[in-house]
């Protein structure tokens, strides 16, 4: 028994090695299918459509402009997401109060001994240390996240409180531009099964068709997890958090869906569709910081 519990813990550190090593890989692909798009779109097939003249340059002009717009906030968000930690429990920390008891002093350690827990105040065994509501260790990472989501190899990163709502910016440029190149593209996709000749040589034809089956796959793939993270927003709760509270049918921090939308996207409406915050909404939004989150005052002692 106690040789399959090591094996088993063998396995998972392994897995967990070869997920950061992968992550390294998966930023090069994403830089390779952004690559791969804009030389299809841009330099093979509606860049040169701009000197045509008529109709066609007018949909060159119209494809090109929403294409770089959507490109450039595509990759800020993207590395938004790979740069910004995901929010770490400071050192030392401790809550305010005893909630559980009303309390007005901090708790102490001689008071929360690492082999216990409680409803309200967890402890992680692996960090030696107490964890803020909603938080959850990471075994890639090796380290606790504030509101924990995932671990995304896309990203080589966590998925958690500061840079959440980068990630679901992520999804959704990534899910308008590569529908955008895939009804782009389409006119010469088809143009493949015609009997007619098609202009180009055999390297612009195989990079437009790639282009055009890359981002029809992501665009389909990225959309249901696009529709995933809008339903767990609107909620007020994580991946992490929908699994582990699936058996209880009231969540303590669902505020309704305008406040559940705040507490990730903030309440200043002009930083909503980029990555970060306004001053104004760090100062008046402590559940942005990734520590203090209101909640429902009758489901006061619910917690995960």
């Amino acid at each position: 028994m106690h040789r399959s519990g090591a094996v088993m813990a063998w396995n998972v550190f392994k897995f967990c090695t070869a997920l950061r090593g992968l992550g390294s890989i998966m930023i090069l692909l994403v830089l390779g299918v952004v690559g791969v798009s804009y030389y299809a779109v841009v330099i093979t097939n509606y860049g040169p459509g701009l000197a045509a003249g008529g109709l066609d340059s007018l949909i060159a002009f119209i494809v090109l402009a929403m294409f770089h717009p959507l490109l450039v906030l595509l990759l800020w968000s993207y590395f938004s997401v790979v740069f910004t930690d995901p929010g770490t429990v400071p050192p030392n920390w401790r809550p305010a109060a005893d909630e559980e008891r009303g309390d007005n002093d901090p708790l102490t350690t001689a008071e929360f001994p690492p082999d216990t827990e409680n409803d309200r105040i967890r402890f992680c065994r692996k960090c030696n240390q107490l964890k803020p509501p909603r938080c959850h260790h990471c075994s890639v990472c090796g380290r606790c996240v504030l509101k924990m989501d995932h671990h995304c190899v896309w990203v080589v990163n966590c998925v958690g409180a500061l840079n959440y709502k980068n990630f679901l910016l992520f999804l959704f440029y990534t899910f308008l531009e590569s529908s955008l190149v895939t009804l782009s593209l389409l006119p010469h996709f088809i143009a493949f099964f015609s009997d007619g000749e098609i202009p180009g040589t055999p390297g612009t034809l195989a990079t437009t068709f790639l282009a055009f089956v890359l981002n029809l796959a992501f665009a389909l793939s990225v959309m249901g997890f696009l529709i995933m993270h809008i339903t767990l927003v609107a909620a007020n709760t994580t991946t992490i958090e929908a699994y582990e509270k699936k058996s209880s049918p009231k969540w303590r921090y669902d505020l309704g869906r305008k406040r559940n939308f705040e507490q990730v996207f903030g309440m200043d409406r002009k930083f909503w569709f980029i990555p970060g915050y306004s001053e104004e909404d760090l100062r008046r939004m402590p559940a942005l910081h990734g520590l203090e989150y209101p909640s429902k005052p009758d489901l006061g002692a619910q917690e995960f």
